[in-house]
Formats: structure tokens, C-alpha cells, sequence
């Protein structure tokens, strides 16, 4: 399996140069390009490192925008730059920030400047996951079975709302400091996770739902019986602060923009699981044409 690194152009379980074929601004990208003449049609999509969801869901909807006239770019950074870029209009909007917990520091750092464009999937979950065979069902039992594991939880970035509530919240709840917590990459996770299922050996990593890892390997969640973890949240569409003055049809579009998780790990397993290249656009394509009545109802 490959690795993505912070630029976003290699993954665990995929490669990504992420460029479909663009137009140039101004110019539609078919006969039916929709995009109002008087509207600017550059739009930059911000993309969180190593979420593979938001990369899935802005992959699609670079596709979409470009099939209407929008000339488009994806911008790989972390949560951090992104919000703070959206301030700024150096981004015009991002697809994968979950709230009401995850990225509520960042809400409330820079909120006053975003526009929230509401939830496009209300099934997301920070999780801890193991080997499905692992001799543990719950993280109350993960301090006593540490050795177990390497005395080793496997982490994501240092930037990401996973981290920093599994240190904050996680591993406080569950008596857990005396275990090494590696922080690092998504890809480097995802690694680990590879080589010791490879290894049939015990792991236990930092991990979150809806992700293709889910389908990919053999693991399952740890139950959370104190809820440090917290409940589910929704995975929103947030603009920056003139992102609707200045695309009024996109911002309606994600408005009303659902993606149910069944549909979003189709799309996940296709790019991240049995496409091997460097570019998603083709393997993006053809997901769209197998799934044409959805993706037209994006801008209906």
C-alpha cells in the first residue's frame, strides 16, 4: 500500500497528485457549465492532510464544480493554516470539518470570520481501534493489557482534533500515561496498522468513522465507556468569510450537499483502495458515471 505525505501526494492504500483535467477561468467545462458569467470562477478548496474523507469529498467536488464552469484547486495544509487561510480568502472553502467537538477550537478561534454551510454527513466518530482479534473489547481494559500493544498507541498529526483529544481527554479518562503515544502522520498510522496486520500482531491506533481503514483491515473500535471520545458529529462545509459573496451557487450547492457513509466509503474504497496512479481524476470520473442520478442531484 502507498503513503501520502503532507503535500498529499502519496497515500496509504492510494497516490495523490490530485489534479483532474481543469479549465480556464472563465471558460465552461461543457456545454451545460453553469457558472453565473458576472461569478468568479476560481474557487481554492482547502484539504486537510491525511483526512481521507475531505480528500474523497473535495476530489468529487472538484470534478463537479469543473464539470460546471469552475476552474478549480485543491490546497493540502493543516487544520490550523486551513482555518486561518479561510480568514484571509487565501481559501475559499473546506469540506471536513467536524463539529460539534473535533474542531470546535478552531470554531471558536476564528468563527466570526466562517460561514458554517452545514453537515453533509452526520455520522462521524473519533475512535480507538484495534485488531479485530485482540484479546480487549474496551479501553478500560488497555492500561492492564498495555504490553500487549508495544505499550504503544499509534497517532495521527500533531494539528489534528484526534490528538489532541486522545491526549486531553483519552488517555486521562483511561489511566493511559504510561504508554508511549506516537504522534506523526495519518499515512505513518496507517502503516502501522498495514504492517501489523501483515504480522498478525496486536496494534492499537488512533482512528476516526467514516474511513476506508474500516473496510481495508481487520480492526475494530474500542468501546468508550467514560465518552472521552464524545458522541458523533457531523462533517461540515465551511466558508471563508466572503466565500458566499463571491460563489452564491456553490455555496447553495453545499448547503444542501448529504453524502451518506454507505456512499462515501464506495468512493473512499475506489480511490484509496484498488486505484494504483498518480492522479484520482480518471478513477474519480468513473465513480461519477456509476453513480450519474447522485452526482447530477448535487446541483440540482
Amino acid at each position: 500500500m502507498k503513503k501520502r505525505n503532507v503535500t498529499g501526494a502519496l497515500a496509504l492504500g492510494a497516490a495523490a497528485a490530485l489534479t483532474l483535467a481543469g479549465c480556464s477561468a472563465g471558460t465552461p467545462a461543457n456545454d451545460g457549465g453553469s457558472a453565473d458569467a458576472g461569478e468568479n470562477q476560481e474557487i481554492t478548496l482547502a484539504v486537510f492532510n491525511g483526512w481521507d474523507e475531505g480528500i474523497a469529498a473535495s476530489e468529487l467536488w472538484k470534478a463537479v464544480l469543473e464539470e460546471n464552469g469552475y476552474d478549480v484547486e485543491l490546497e493540502y495544509a493543516d487544520p490550523a493554516a486551513v482555518y486561518l487561510g479561510l480568514t484571509t480568502d487565501d481559501y475559499d472553502v473546506t469540506l471536513d470539518t467536524w463539529l460539534p467537538i473535533t474542531h470546535s477550537d478552531y470554531m471558536e478561534q476564528y468563527g466570526d470570520d466562517l460561514v458554517d454551510l452545514g453537515a453533509w454527513n452526520e455520522e462521524a466518530a473519533l475512535t480507538i481501534a484495534v485488531n479485530a482479534d485482540a484479546p480487549i473489547d474496551s479501553l478500560a481494559e488497555l492500561a492492564d493489557n498495555a504490553d500487549l500493544f508495544g505499550n504503544t498507541i499509534v497517532g495521527i498529526e500533531a494539528g489534528a482534533g484526534l490528538t489532541r483529544i486522545t491526549e486531553e481527554a483519552v488517555i486521562p479518562a483511561y489511566g493511559l500515561e504510561g504508554m508511549d503515544f506516537t504522534i506523526s502522520s495519518t499515512p505513518a498510522m496507517l502503516a502501522e496498522l498495514q504492517a501489523a496486520t501483515d504480522a498478525g500482531d496486536n496494534v492499537v491506533v488512533t482512528l476516526w468513522r467514516p474511513h476506508w481503514a474500516y473496510d481495508a483491515f481487520p480492526i475494530k473500535d474500542l468501546a468508550d465507556p467514560e465518552g472521552a471520545l464524545g458522541d458523533a458529529e457531523g462533517i461540515h462545509s465551511i466558508g471563508g468569510k466572503s466565500f458566499e459573496g463571491n460563489f452564491p451557487e456553490v455555496a447553495e450547492w453545499l448547503k444542501s450537499f448529504k453524502m451518506s457513509s454507505e456512499l462515501l466509503y464506495s468512493l473512499e474504497n475506489v480511490m484509496f483502495n484498488e486505484f494504483d496512479g498518480d492522479d484520482y481524476g480518471p478513477v474519480v470520473a468513473e465513480w461519477i458515471e456509476e453513480n450519474r442520478e447522485y452526482v447530477d442531484s448535487l446541483t440540482a
